[in-house]
């Protein structure tokens, strides 16, 4: 599966970013996916995951109340909502897709990045 992540951008302390990851591939249905995160100097976290129907999702304690992850199977779309940003939301975000629908990590496969930057 190939994973495109956009929506990253510049924006204020308090504001709002939507990315997007479009994968492709038929069987992206049948994927749990996720988005992970990389600030300079530090290493490449997790953010949020969703499983296979969107029936279940999780989350960094660092994001949780401010971030949203969906994902839409039809237009084979993963989306991260991100609210109420903060300057330490900075980073690179990555999409990531694993092979097992129900899992609350995914990364056997990877996007490329999409940069978030919070100014204060």
């Amino acid at each position: 599966v190939q994973l495109q992540a956009s929506g990253g951008g510049l924006v204020q302390a308090g504001g709002s970013l939507r990315l997007s990851c479009a994968a492709s591939g038929r069987t992206f249905s049948r994927y749990g996916m996720g988005w992970f995160r990389q600030a300079p100097g530090k290493e490449r976290e997790f953010v949020a995951a969703v499983t296979w129907r969107g029936g279940s999702t999780y989350y960094a304690d660092s994001v949780k109340g401010r971030f949203t992850i969906s994902r839409d199977n039809a237009k084979n779309t993963v989306y991260l909502q991100m609210n109420s940003l903060k300057p330490e939301d900075t980073a690179v975000y990555y999409c990531a897709a694993d092979l097992s629908p129900y899992s609350d990590y995914p990364d056997d496969y990877w996007g490329q990045g999409t940069q978030v930057t919070v100014s204060s």
